[in-house]
C-alpha cells in the first residue's frame, strides 16, 4: 500500500509531472500558482530535466512548442490572464499537433481581476482560445488525487492524440492541501512512437513540424478537416465521468472540478428532500455539449432516449395528435423533425422524427404501440 502524502495542490501536480516524465517546464511567476514553478525549478534538474523561468508568457509557451517539437514531455503552468497571454502559442501548438501540457490554475477575472478562485475560464478552455479552429484536451480535476493522477494522464494523452491538454484548476486547488497516494506512474495504454519529431535528419529524410499550409491551395482545408477528425475521435474515446445517483434521476447537474464537490453535496441534499438529482462529476472533456453526448449514449443504451421515425400525411394537425398519444402515456418529447422532402415519402406525405425520453425500455415499447394502434406507420423506434 502507497503511504499518504499531505501535499499543497501546486505541489502534487508538479511532482506528478516529473513522475510522467515531464523533463522540460517553461513559465512565468502568476498567484495562485507560484508554488508550481518553484517546485519544478528545485526538482527537475535533479532528475536531468529542464527549467526555464521566462521572461514572459509568450516565451514560455513558444519554448514549449520548441521542446515539444524535439520529442521532450514538456509543460507550462500559468493563471487565468497568463494564459490569456499563451493563447497564440497554444494555437500555433494545436495547429503544428504537438503533445504539451498546460496547467491553469484559474483566478478572478476579466483584466487582471483577484487572486481569488474562479470558474470563468470554461469557455476560453473548451473552445480552443486562440485563433482558429481547434480544440485542446481539457480535464479539470475535483481533489488532489485527481490532480495527481489526471496530470499524468494528461502527457499520455497528450501523446496519444498528438494534442496539447490542458489540466483546468483554480486556487483553492491550487492551494488547499489534502493526503494522496503518490503512486508510479503507468501509462493509460501503449503509447505510439515519436516518429515526427525533430531530433537531427543524419540518416534519415528530413522532417517539418509546423501550422502554416500555403500549398497546395486546399492544404489548409483538408488539415482542419484531419483536426476535425481527430477532435471527433477523442470525444468519442475520452469520457471521463462519474455518475452520481442518475439511475433514477429526473434532473442531472454536470459539474467539474472544485465545483463538484459542492454540486455533490447539493445532490444529497436535494436527495434527502425527496429530489430525484443526479450529477454527472466531469474530470476530463469537460465541454458541456460533450457531457451532454455522454449522457445521451447512456440513455441510447438503456432505451430511455430514442427516436420514432413515422410516416404519415402531411396536414395540420397531425403533429399535435401524435405528441397527444406520447404525452398521454408519460413520454417527455425533446425534438422534433419534420421532413418534407424525402425521396421514399409520398407526394402528400411526411416523415416525423421524434425525440423521446422515457422511463425504461417497456415504456418506450408501451409508447411505439400505442403510435401503432393509432395507425401510425413506425419506421423506427
Amino acid at each position: 500500500m502507497v503511504k499518504k502524502t499531505l501535499l499543497k495542490g501546486n505541489d502534487v501536480m508538479a511532482q506528478a509531472a516529473i513522475n510522467a516524465g515531464c523533463r522540460f517546464y517553461a513559465g512565468y511567476p502568476i498567484t495562485p500558482q507560484n508554488e508550481v514553478p518553484e517546485y519544478m525549478s528545485r526538482e527537475l534538474p535533479r532528475v536531468g530535466g529542464v527549467f526555464i523561468q521566462a521572461e514572459s508568457e509568450l516565451a514560455a509557451i513558444n519554448m514549449v512548442f520548441g521542446a515539444a517539437a524535439a520529442g521532450a514531455r514538456a509543460m507550462t503552468s500559468s493563471s487565468s490572464p497568463g494564459v490569456s497571454l499563451k493563447q497564440e502559442g497554444i494555437s500555433y501548438i494545436a495547429g503544428a499537433e504537438l503533445p504539451c501540457v498546460i496547467a491553469n490554475m484559474q483566478r478572478g477575472g476579466p483584466g487582471l481581476g483577484n487572486i481569488r478562485a474562479s470558474q470563468g475560464d470554461y469557455f476560453q478552455s473548451v473552445k480552443g482560445g486562440g485563433h482558429g479552429d481547434y480544440h485542446l484536451i481539457v480535464l479539470a480535476p475535483s481533489t488532489l488525487p485527481e490532480l495527481y493522477e489526471l496530470t499524468m494522464n494528461a502527457f499520455d494523452y497528450a501523446d496519444l492524440y498528438r494534442n496539447p491538454v490542458m489540466i483546468l484548476g483554480d486556487g483553492l486547488l491550487a492551494q488547499m492541501v489534502e493526503p494522496v497516494e503518490l503512486f508510479e506512474y503507468k501509462p493509460v495504454k501503449p503509447l505510439p512512437a515519436k516518429d515526427w519529431i525533430l531530433d537531427g535528419a543524419k540518416g534519415r529524410k528530413s522532417r517539418v513540424v509546423k501550422s502554416l499550409h500555403l500549398n497546395p491551395v486546399d492544404a489548409l482545408v483538408k488539415h482542419n478537416i484531419h483536426l476535425k477528425e481527430k477532435y471527433d475521435r477523442i470525444e468519442n474515446e475520452l469520457e471521463l465521468v462519474e455518475e452520481y445517483m442518475t439511475d433514477d434521476a429526473k434532473l442531472v447537474i454536470a459539474a467539474y472540478g472544485i465545483t463538484a464537490r459542492i454540486a455533490k453535496g447539493a445532490v444529497n441534499y436535494a436527495r434527502k428532500q425527496g429530489m430525484k438529482v443526479g450529477l454527472e462529476l466531469c474530470g476530463g472533456n469537460i465541454d458541456a455539449r460533450m457531457l451532454a453526448v455522454v449522457l445521451n449514449r447512456e440513455m441510447v443504451r438503456e432505451r430511455r432516449l430514442l427516436v420514432y421515425r413515422i410516416l404519415g400525411d402531411d396536414r395540420p394537425g397531425m403533429l399535435s395528435a401524435m405528441a397527444a398519444v406520447i404525452g398521454g402515456l408519460g413520454g417527455n418529447i425533446i425534438d422534433v423533425v419534420h421532413n418534407r422532402l424525402a425521396l421514399d415519402v409520398p407526394a402528400k406525405g411526411a416523415e416525423f422524427d421524434i425525440m423521446v425520453e422515457t422511463r425504461d425500455s417497456a415504456h418506450a415499447d408501451e409508447i411505439g404501440e400505442a403510435l401503432k394502434e393509432r395507425g401510425y406507420e413506425l419506421r423506427m423506434g
